[in-house]
């Protein structure tokens, strides 16, 4: 597809020219009489280029430039002018047009006027995205912790997923954060301005787990005195979490199954189809092959659900992340009880990082808690499995990336800092994978994956 230019003009002789001219040269052209139509396709995404007669009814040219600079004035608008209207078209370019064309034009002059203004359309699209994508990345580090690489791998996979439509199951440990990336994969979709509704399916009684997934009308059974509207109704346009599906009972997986397939559904009690436009993601503890050798689960369904898969490592597999993931919690906690986290002892963190922490993310945040009120050690003894080696390595990670975000990203002070010689930081950043350019201000030019040499 070429690059895109929409074209106004009241005068279809001229239209069919222009479009004519556009599509020789490789450009994809929609043409319109009036400028209020052109207007219903244009955006603040539009990729491409306007180009506008100056005099038209209804709405003129000026009037559809205003419109058009307060939507965004990085829009590129070229004005088409008859020989009496150049002061107009004067007036234009203070407006804040790109540039303007005088009749009667030859291709070339337009030509040449589309192609510069296009090139300068697509820097700027260009720009935007690698600020959004820098944006999204920040945000998401704020929502999903970690300096691990396992962290790191779990954050791109949900930025790359959650731009797709495709449902996801997450797999990971109790406790490991399974509802947290099913919130950045609704977060950071086209579907966040729409609900995210989560259902934990080992918590709803099997005798109204039908009611409570798909609705009911009033009457529709003994008790049911109104109608009542079901989670997967009350997700369209936005994204359904079913946690722990694998508890999910198989006479409500049949009908889960043919919401998936037909898009609609059918309240208890009721006839009615009713349409639905959903994205599911569910999470589950155990492999639902498993289940679905065990007779547990249906296998149409897990292909369903099963588009893509995301699996979240137990705490005990990145115990890098430990520290960091402790003091945020812990200050959190801190910041509710009107009180200031005391600080953490070297003897409590080589207990942090020698812990299993079989209850991953959520016993530690219980630990933090309790560390915050001062009523005990931030983690009982471990149960064994971590070397001193290994702790070790966990640490100077976590002290790398302490020095590296306090100083925004400047090798020299984080030399400074750790007194460390510019290969040995190098190295040791290396050997923990981490990035210069992760921690590089927003909106800074440097895009530097390691140290400079």
């Amino acid at each position: 597809m070429g690059a895109q230019v929409v074209f106004i003009d009241d005068e279809a002789a001229i239209r069919q020219a222009v479009q004519q001219w556009l599509e020789l040269s490789g450009f994809e052209v929609r043409t319109f009489a009036r400028a209020r139509e052109a207007l219903a396709v244009i955006d603040r995404d539009f990729p491409g280029v306007l180009i506008s007669d100056v005099r038209m009814p209804d709405l003129d040219g000026l009037g559809l430039l205003e419109q058009l600079v307060e939507l965004d004035p990085d829009l590129p608008v070229i004005m088409v002018t008859g020989h009496g209207d150049v002061p107009m078209a004067v007036q234009a370019l203070r407006q804040g047009a790109y540039d303007f064309i005088e009749k009667p034009f030859t291709p070339e002059r337009l030509l040449d006027s589309v192609r510069r203004a296009q090139e300068k359309r697509r820097l700027v699209c260009e720009n935007r995205q690698l600020r959004e994508q820098f944006n999204r990345r920040g945000r998401i580090e704020s929502q999903l912790l970690g300096v691990s690489r396992a962290m790191e791998n779990l954050r791109r996979q949900v930025l790359e997923l959650a731009g797709t439509d495709v449902n996801v199951l997450i797999r990971g440990d109790t406790g490991s954060g399974k509802e947290q990336v099913a919130c950045c994969l609704h977060d950071f979709s086209p579907r966040a301005s729409g609900p995210f509704v989560a259902l934990n399916c080992a918590a709803i009684p099997e005798t109204i787990f039908e009611s409570e997934l798909f609705g009911h009308e009033s009457g529709a059974f003994t008790g049911a005195q109104g109608k009542r509207i079901g989670r997967i109704e009350h997700a369209a346009g936005g994204t359904l979490f079913l946690d722990e599906i694998e508890s999910m009972p198989l006479a409500q997986q049949v009908k889960l199954l043919r919401v998936l397939q037909e898009k609609t559904l059918e309240r208890l009690g009721s006839n009615r189809s009713i349409e639905v436009d959903l994205r599911v993601i569910s999470a589950a503890k155990p492999d639902l092959l498993n289940e679905v050798r065990g007779g547990r689960f249906r296998e149409d369904l897990l292909y369903r659900l099963n588009v893509a898969e995301l699996h979240i490592p137990p705490l005990r597999e990145r115990r890098e992340d430990i520290p960091l993931l402790f003091e945020h919690f812990a200050h959190q906690a801190a910041e509710r009880h009107g009180r200031t986290a005391p600080a953490v002892s070297p003897g409590e963190l080589a207990r942090l990082l020698a812990h299993d922490w079989p209850g991953n993310v959520r016993e530690l945040i219980n630990a933090a808690e309790r560390h915050a009120l001062g009523l005990s050690a931030p983690a009982p003894a471990s149960r064994g499995g971590q070397s001193l080696a290994e702790q070790l390595e966990a640490y100077e990670a976590q002290c790398l990336h302490n020095a590296l975000q306090h100083c925004k990203g400047n090798i020299a002070e984080v030399m400074a800092v750790l007194q460390l010689p510019r290969r040995t930081l190098n190295e040791k950043m290396q050997r923990h994978g981490l990035s210069r350019s992760d921690y590089l201000p927003a909106g800074s030019d440097e895009r530097s994956g390691g140290i400079p040499s």
